[in-house]
Formats: structure tokens, sequence, C-alpha cells
């Protein structure tokens, strides 16, 4: 097994978490936030998706999947274009309305682009330093990483509300 084959499972797991997860939720579901200052499964689920395009993007050197494909127009928020949701106050993430279909396709979109990527990584390429600030710095392996645990940390608050939702 090499180390891309360990990546692609992880962000397969991912993909294979948030299906379940998600499934079945109506719009009201979606756009449900159990408190004034918490987030809704459409708002957890457009961040995962935003985080993991603009950070494969910024790894790859190319153009975000959100910008490129489309998507900042069809999900028609009013929130900058390069807006990841990091940091967002609770006005902002209740501006993040969108349905099932909608964040499943963007989420596919930026999850092939991530395989595509990770598929094509040479070990040179995975020990890349991408960011200096830290001790040690990071290289795009643990960065890969960092997006895998962020990303099922934020399928398993999806998976929490859908159990809050559905007992409703």
């Amino acid at each position: 097994m090499t180390a891309t084959t360990i990546l692609i499972d992880g962000f397969q797991r991912v993909r294979d978490a948030l299906y379940p997860a998600l499934g079945g939720l109506t719009s009201d579901q979606l756009a449900h936030r159990p408190g004034p200052e918490s987030n809704s499964v459409a708002w957890l689920v457009w961040h995962l998706a935003r985080i993991q395009d603009a950070q494969v993007a910024e790894l790859a050197g190319v153009e975000q999947v959100w910008m490129l494909e489309g998507w900042v127009e069809r999900f028609a928020l009013s929130l900058d274009p390069t807006d990841t949701g990091y940091g967002h106050d609770a006005a902002q993430m209740a501006a993040v309305i969108a349905d099932a279909d909608l964040l499943l396709g963007y989420f596919e979109a930026t999850h092939a682009r991530t395989i595509e990527l990770v598929a094509s990584m040479s070990d040179t390429d995975l020990h890349r330093i991408v960011d200096h600030h830290w001790d040690p710095p990071v290289t795009a392996a643990v960065r890969l990483v960092s997006i895998i645990s962020d990303d099922l940390q934020h399928v398993g608050q999806v998976a929490y509300l859908r159990g809050m939702l559905l007992a409703e």
C-alpha cells in the first residue's frame, strides 16, 4: 500500500460517511440550527467541501472547483465568493441554505478533484513543504491528513444533527 492509496482511502471514508448522514433530510432539516450559534447540516456540508476544495486547489496550484465549475453561482449565497466558512458568525452561518442535491453535487465535484490530485502525487510531492508557519513545517501529506480529519469531524457533526432531527 502506498501513501497516496492510504490518503485516497481516507477521502473515500469521508464520502462513504457523508451519504448516510445526509440522505433523506428535508430542506427544513438541512437548514435547522439547534441553537442561535450552531451550525446547520447544510452549513457543515458546504463548509467541509469548501475547505477541501480551497486547500486542495492551493496544493495543486489550480483554480477551485467552486469558481471553475460555477458552483458559486449555483449556490448564489450572500457571501464573498472566496468564503469557505472559516470564522463565520451566526448570520453568515444562517446564510448558507442549500438542498441535498446541490450540496452533494458540489461535494462530489470537489471529491473527484481531490482523488485526481492525490492519485497523481509522488512521494516527493507529498514531502513538499506547503506551510512554513508551523514547527515542524507542514508538508502536503500532513495537509491532506488534516483535511481528512476536519472533514470526518464535520461529517460526525452532521450525523449527530441527523439523529437529533429524526428524534424530534
